[in-house]
């Protein structure tokens, strides 16, 4: 269950992020992209969907932790919830696309007051 103040945490943490990747030059396509769950898709969310100056899709996800104990933010970045993105982005390239341009995967780690842009963070496969 998520709770007011995790949720209001998170929300920070994305508009954290969001602001560090605009700064960078990205632009943004989509914020909090939902899949829900049916008989075509299994669900699922991407933070934020960003573009590269090179036309390049950039889909981001946000991890926010109060320190790098334990592996810190980007280490919670789990397979189950790679592949949870990637099934979200095919989702969201079939249905917004027409060709399909370069992607990528990155993960915007928030380590208390750090913030770490992990580019190409895993792939596809």
């Amino acid at each position: 269950m998520v709770t007011r103040t995790s949720k209001k945490a998170g929300d920070a943490g994305e508009a954290r992020a969001l602001a560090h990747l605009l700064a960078q030059g990205l632009a943004l396509v989509q914020r909090n992209y939902r899949v829900a769950r049916g008989p075509h898709a299994r669900g699922g969310e991407v933070d934020l969907i960003m573009r590269e100056r090179d036309g390049t899709l950039v889909f981001v996800e946000v991890r926010s932790r109060q320190s790098a104990a334990f592996g810190g933010a980007a280490a919670s970045v789990s397979a189950s919830k790679q592949r949870s993105l990637v099934l979200a982005a095919q989702y969201f390239l079939m249905n917004t696309q027409r060709s399909t341009p370069p992607c990528r995967f990155d993960v915007v780690a928030l380590d208390g007051d750090r913030i770490e842009w992990l580019r190409g963070a895993f792939e596809a496969s």
